[in-house]
């Protein structure tokens, strides 16, 4: 019987390139990585695949989900509901995969409730200062400032929970940071 696969969170604000990174250690096979998809009760956009960008679902199979218990992590983003299936996480994670969750701190947190800290490794990715976040939402976005302002305000909130983490690794080089993040899955799958 192949070992559990772990069970790896990718978190950090908004703006610090947790897409990229995850694009990044994703393409490194030696990983076994299974990036874990979405629940969602949005409608699906013209090219999006189910099963691969996201899960459709409506809002009752998704209050079935929650009520079952079969529910991560979940959270609420303009109107529509997201949440981390874990019976397709711990399908891929018998089956020795590794599992990836990119999810915000509000998730981790979450996550750290509802699972064993076996075999579980959490990984927050801190940009290289707060004016370098400051500058990257900035640039990326077309919102109206005083959303900006709340973006940042949230993200300096977020910074505060870095000591929770397993590991905080800096992005100010986006291959450098990949690099480190595919170091400790290497040294955690080993120990395991």
């Amino acid at each position: 019987m192949s070992k559990k696969g772990l069970l790896i969170i990718l978190s950090g604000p908004s703006g610090v390139g947790k897409g990229t990174i995850r694009q990044e250690i994703l393409k490194d096979s030696s990983l076994n990585l299974f990036y874990s998809v979405s629940l969602t009760t949005r409608e699906m956009r013209p090219g999006e695949v189910e099963g691969r960008d996201y899960y459709f679902v409506s809002d009752e199979e998704f209050d079935e989900n929650l009520a079952e218990g079969n529910l991560l992590e979940w959270n609420r983003f303009v109107h529509n509901r997201y949440g981390t299936p874990k019976n397709k996480v711990e399908e891929k994670r018998v089956s020795g995969q590794n599992v990836l969750l990119e999810i915000d701190v509000n998730g981790t947190e979450q996550v750290f409730r509802n699972v064993e800290k076996d075999g579980l490794v959490s990984i927050f990715l801190m940009p290289p200062s707060f004016a370098e976040l400051e500058a990257r939402i900035r640039k990326r976005s077309t919102e109206p400032d005083e959303v900006i302002q709340e973006r940042l305000s949230k993200a300096a909130a977020e910074m505060d929970k870095a000591k929770n983490y397993d590991y905080v690794v800096v992005n100010d080089d986006i291959e450098k940071a990949a690099d480190k993040i595919k170091a400790i899955i290497h040294e955690k799958m080993s120990a395991e």
